[in-house]
């Protein structure tokens, strides 16, 4: 018979190994927002952090939509959301109307954020599309034009715009019909007429009459969102399918931004506030659906939040059923507690709300006793021995109890607030706390039975922090001793602290659920590792099941200059099977102009299990001790004298007869790299001497 065997050309491979551990599950609250109405959410990325816009219900109307304003808030982790304040008012530009601040999105051009907005036209003939525009994604946002973009017509509502792979930006918008406009470079001049789709059944769904007046020829409805995922383009939109069932989101795809569109189905059936509005996108190699819900007290049709689900593609670009959930999606990376977090960064709140701070961007406010907010999956590292917080109060003050895990954990420590007198009057004060490891972090506020102080900011300290150079000189120092360090899965690997292996002390990262070779372990390198300087790095790897050997990657991900993803290797390794690697780089220099910088863990193929442990980041020239360079062989060279000869065919035989043990001599034998020494290994050394062959690599042998 005929046997195709594959081995590698003659080369010298450094050896060691790696393996596995149990996933850890993180779940996220929806609706994403509880201290205020999130109406008409629409995502976007910006850098590294995930935005959306909303709208804002105002509280207590229950009567008509009545939206004061848009509001902002971001993400890094799809857990913790940071609240950046209304941006705009219904009224903020003198051509608006009141109580119209309808359906958003914005978009960054050339260093400029473009948000474009739903409002009456205060001078009459309808509802109109607006743009505004900012040097940063939270405002302030300027009226460049001073009059609508588009409009006034009563059609003429929820705006969502695109820039194609080309440079061309669209803008689509309207109810019952779906209309589309090039925009000018500018992002504020329309180029050309605004045109519309032909709303048949085949482009965008059979439609049931919701009366005796619906005229409709097809499900769509209004909200349209335009996107783009591999090769499809995508038009979300909230739909009518039924009779009196409210909107569902529906889909349709398209072989470019202008159709033609064919209908591919439902997203979500119904809603529990009759209106459904939002938008999917792609985040950190994962893909998320937006829409609006009533979730928290007070919600109904009038007063929506923002809510957000994961989901996966099919294989034929489809987007599955998505059922709304009170859990959302995973969290993605942990939080870092060593570094200021803004006090309305929050995965669950009840009782507070937020308001503009006299230090920038808002603060939390309108706290009473028995108030809580909850942080999740915050990575206290090696442990933190100070908490402290920026705080004011014109009330009584109170008390900060820190809880972890659940709102009646165990307290870590508890900081006493003075009164400042002022509630825009901020002073630091912090306390002891004793934590370490991954934890969910609750801050309890109590006290007297009015409101009691406002909170800015909150950070830790300790010897968990990443933010300062540890013991040993290190920029951060990940052991896993107490946890995943601010490690967390890439793609669809998990990771979690293990016992089952390690190179130093008595735990390491087990990796597993791995679909990829490139699904492995990452962390984020975080502002103190800045572009254009050099560092030194280092992690010790592990695997011990699968193949003999196996090729690690140490990684960095960036952006480049123009914003895109680019990826370097730092330094590799080969890996034999039950033994640590160690891949180090003493000076590696991150790129000029570069940022958001992640560092990662992968393999050159297979998707084996495997550990990390002592991953290190140093400055420039630092020499990080390691398990070295494992085994050190030659392909073909068994006795490793630098020459293949005679003597390597006989010592490969004894290999093969098993009198030969040793584990390099075993590895430089197999080389047909199928995982153990065979007659075949052997023939191919013999071909090689007699110089038949000049290299190990494909050779068909007829056995």
């Amino acid at each position: 018979m005929k046997k195709i065997i594959a081995a590698a050309s003659a080369a010298v491979l450094s050896v060691a190994a790696f393996a596995s551990g149990a996933p850890c599950m993180i779940h996220a609250e929806n609706p994403i927002v509880q201290t205020s109405f999130t109406p008409d959410p629409a995502p976007v990325v910006f850098g590294d952090e995930l935005y959306v816009f909303t709208g804002c219900d105002r509280d207590g109307d229950n009567d008509f939509y009545k939206m004061t304003g848009w509001q902002c808030f971001s993400t890094k982790d799809m857990k913790n959301w940071t609240d950046h304040g209304r941006i705009l008012e219904d009224t903020s530009f003198s051509w608006c109307g009141e109580n119209d601040a309808w359906a958003s999105q914005c978009i960054e051009r050339n260093g400029k954020y473009y948000f474009y907005f739903t409002t009456t036209n205060k001078s009459g003939g309808g509802r109109a599309i607006g743009v505004a525009v900012a040097d940063d994604p939270a405002g302030p946002y300027e009226d460049v034009l001073g009059k609508p973009l588009c409009g006034p017509n009563w059609n003429y509502i929820d705006p969502t715009v695109m820039i194609d792979d080309d440079g061309q930006a669209w803008l689509m918008f309207g109810n019952p019909t779906c209309y589309y406009v090039k925009l000018k470079e500018d992002m504020v001049t329309l180029d050309g007429p605004i045109q519309s789709f032909d709303m048949t059944e085949q482009a965008f769904g059979p439609h049931t009459p919701q009366n005796a007046d619906d005229k409709k020829t097809c499900a769509y409805g209004e909200g349209p969102w335009i996107c783009k995922h591999d090769d499809l383009y995508y038009l979300v939109y909230a739909a009518f399918v039924g009779r009196d069932t409210g909107e569902s989101m529906a889909y349709a795809t398209a072989p470019s931004v202008t159709g033609p569109w064919t209908y591919r189905g439902q997203i979500q059936t119904g809603s529990n506030c009759y209106t459904i509005h939002g938008g999917i996108i792609d985040y950190k190699d994962h893909s998320y659906y937006f829409y609006h819900m009533s979730g928290i007290p007070g919600g109904g049709v009038f007063n929506r939040s923002a809510a957000c689900e994961e989901f996966t593609f099919n294989s034929d670009g489809s987007i599955p059923s998505l059922p709304s959930t009170k859990s959302g999606p995973e969290q993605i990376e942990l939080l870092d507690p060593f570094v200021r977090v803004e006090a309305e960064t929050i995965c669950w709140s009840e009782g507070i709300k937020t308001e503009k701070c006299s230090e920038g961007g808002v603060n939390i406010a309108n706290i009473e006793n028995g108030d809580y907010i909850k942080v999740s999956g915050v990575d206290f590292n090696l442990g933190a021995d100070t908490f402290t917080a920026s705080v004011a109060s014109a009330g009584s003050g109170g008390k900060i109890e820190l809880h972890i895990d659940s709102l009646s954990g165990d307290i870590i420590g508890t900081l006493d607030v003075p009164v400042t007198d002022g509630w825009q009057n901020w002073t630091e004060v912090s306390c002891p706390v004793e934590v370490s490891g991954e934890h969910d972090l609750y801050l309890k506020f109590t006290g007297g039975s009015s409101y009691l102080f406002n909170v800015d900011w909150w950070k830790f300290s300790g010897p968990g922090s990443s933010g300062s150079s540890s013991d040993d000189g290190y920029l951060f120092h990940s052991t896993y001793e107490t946890g995943t360090n601010s490690w967390s899965g890439r793609g669809s690997a998990k990771v979690a602290a293990s016992t089952d292996a390690s190179y130093a002390g008595s735990k390491s990262l087990r990796v597993t659920g791995r679909e990829a070779s490139w699904n492995g372990a990452v962390r984020t390198l975080g502002s103190k590792f800045k572009a254009g300087q050099s560092y030194s790095f280092s992690a010790d790897v592990m695997y011990d099941s699968g193949e003999t050997s196996q090729k690690f990657y140490l990684t960095l991900q960036y952006k480049d200059s123009e914003g895109e993803v680019c990826y370097d290797k730092v330094a590799t390794g080969t890996a034999v099977s039950g033994e640590w690697l160690q891949l180090a780089n003493t000076s590696y220099t991150l790129p000029e102009g570069a940022s958001d910088f992640y560092l990662y863990v992968e393999t050159a193929e297979g998707e084996c299990d495997f550990y990390i442990d002592e991953a290190i980041g140093a400055e420039d020239g630092t020499v990080i001790e390691g398990p070295g360079g494992g085994i050190v062989f030659t392909l073909g060279d068994i006795d490793d004298n630098g020459v293949i000869n005679a003597l390597d065919i006989a010592l490969a035989r004894q290999v093969l007869a098993g009198s030969l043990t040793d584990s390099a001599a075993k590895l430089a034998a197999d080389v047909n790299n199928d995982g153990e020494v065979k007659a075949n290994d052997v023939v191919l050394i013999q071909r090689f001497v007699l110089g038949e062959i000049t290299s190990f690599s494909i050779v068909e042998i007829v056995t």
